[in-house]
């Protein structure tokens, strides 16, 4: 595994950011853009997903990371539930539910396999900025 020296470099970031793109796309017309309840719900859990992995990332301890990783497992999960809404109230069609749905999935078990290998990696602090200098005044 490489090292991410940036949230935007990690792969589960990226698929998240793009999950939440077509979230955006597609509850922005008809009768979905109206059911603000939903949609909004849905806006939340998908952003949720990729902030709450940019916010582990920048934390203090693998520990922290792992929670938040945690908590962005959760969120896709939600989404999950709420797709089921959108496509039962024919806000989306099949096709567009299918690949959303499928996206979600993929970022729930990258994230599951990424907390996994964190788990297994010594719980110390992460540093970094190595050799860099800051001057207070």
């Amino acid at each position: 595994m490489t090292t991410a020296k940036r949230f935007e470099d990690l792969e589960v970031w990226q698929r998240a950011k793009d999950l939440t793109n077509l979230i955006y796309k597609y509850s922005s017309d008809g009768a979905f853009a109206r059911d603000f309840g939903l949609r909004d719900q849905m806006r939340r859990a998908a952003v949720s997903i990729m902030s709450n992995i940019a916010e582990g990332f920048e934390s203090q301890t693998q520990a922290m990371f792992i929670k938040y990783l945690a908590h962005a497992k959760g969120s896709a999960g939600e989404l999950r539930a709420q797709l089921y809404i959108a496509r039962d109230q024919g806000y989306v069609p099949e096709d567009s539910f299918s690949e959303m749905f499928s996206l979600a999935e993929i970022c729930s078990k990258q994230l599951a396999r990424f907390i996994q290998y964190l788990e297994t990696q010594p719980n110390a602090r992460r540093v970094r900025e190595e050799g860099v200098t800051y001057h207070v005044e």
